[in-house]
């Protein structure tokens, strides 16, 4: 099967900035896109339909299918777009989808967000469960003049080798730099200044150059700027991506129906990034 860039629509502005997302980054790397609605309008199928053919929900649903395919392929004529609307869970036909995709593509919340959350039910899940990259389009962006034009990867010994070369394929994509990001902490008990924290200086640096070794050779176009710095991963990926073009964190995979190990720094990531997030699953 054909490789493609798939995005989950709704409606919502939200989703509507994860098409233009979408759309950019399947013209990026020479892929199709595929749109996908997904809502469980068959409920509606035995109720009596006024003497409609079809269900309203139905209609709708493909009307807004049809309206994401046509955005989508405004100024981008060497796109191929398709689209389909699925009678199931939204985050159930974003994982099937993403099994054969190169990623999956949300926005951050839906119709049915509540007010004031910071990421929809969907978007979580498919982040969660997918065997694919999936990137979750926020809903402000960094105002382009101020851009710092990179791609920010959090590095640490877990990361796995899928989100490296996530980013790395991105970073070359959109010819920017790609800012390989570590946070590390010392021990309560050790002193601040001393030979101990030079020591785990140099075991941070050593770190990184290790795991981004083979993706370096592997993409000698793309720059690379590497950054070791002492406090929480939380706190120092968020702020490394307060200009930049994408955020890429790693999610570990648990072989269980529920998905991945997301944990603290995704979710932080997911929830508070303020450019797009590339959660990528890794064994």
């Amino acid at each position: 099967m054909e490789q493609r860039v798939v995005v989950g629509v709704d409606g919502s502005d939200p989703g509507w900035r994860a098409v233009d997302w979408a759309a950019d980054e399947a013209v990026r790397h020479g892929l199709s896109l595929h749109v996908v609605h997904a809502t469980r309008w068959e409920r509606y199928e035995n109720v009596a339909n006024l003497g409609l053919d079809r269900p309203s929900a139905r209609v709708m649903a493909e009307n807004i299918v049809a309206t994401a395919e046509r955005r989508a392929a405004v100024g981008r004529p060497d796109l191929k777009v398709t689209g389909e609307t699925r009678a199931m869970d939204s985050v159930e036909a974003l994982v099937e989808e993403g099994r054969s995709a190169y990623a999956v593509v949300v926005g951050t919340r839906g119709h049915g967000a509540l007010a004031g959350a910071l990421l929809g039910s969907v978007s979580l899940g498919v982040a969660g469960r997918a065997t694919c990259p999936t990137v979750v389009v926020r809903d402000t962006a960094a105002d382009p003049a101020e851009a710092q034009h990179t791609v920010v990867l959090g590095v640490d010994d877990m990361v796995g080798s899928p989100a490296v070369s996530f980013a790395f394929r991105e970073a070359a994509a959109r010819g920017r730099e790609l800012h390989a990001v570590h946070a590390w902490r010392l021990p309560s008990d050790v002193e601040p200044e001393g030979p101990e924290r030079e020591a785990a200086v140099r075991r941070a640096d050593a770190m990184v150059d290790q795991m981004l070794r083979d993706a370096t050779a592997r993409h000698p176009e793309v720059a690379v700027h590497r950054d070791s710095v002492e406090g929480s991963a939380q706190h120092v990926l968020v702020e490394a991506a307060a200009q930049a073009d994408l955020l890429v964190v790693g999610a570990r995979g648990r072989h269980r129906r529920v998905g991945l190990e997301l944990g603290l720094i995704s979710h932080a990531a997911l929830h508070h990034a303020p450019c797009p997030v590339a959660v990528v699953p890794h064994d």
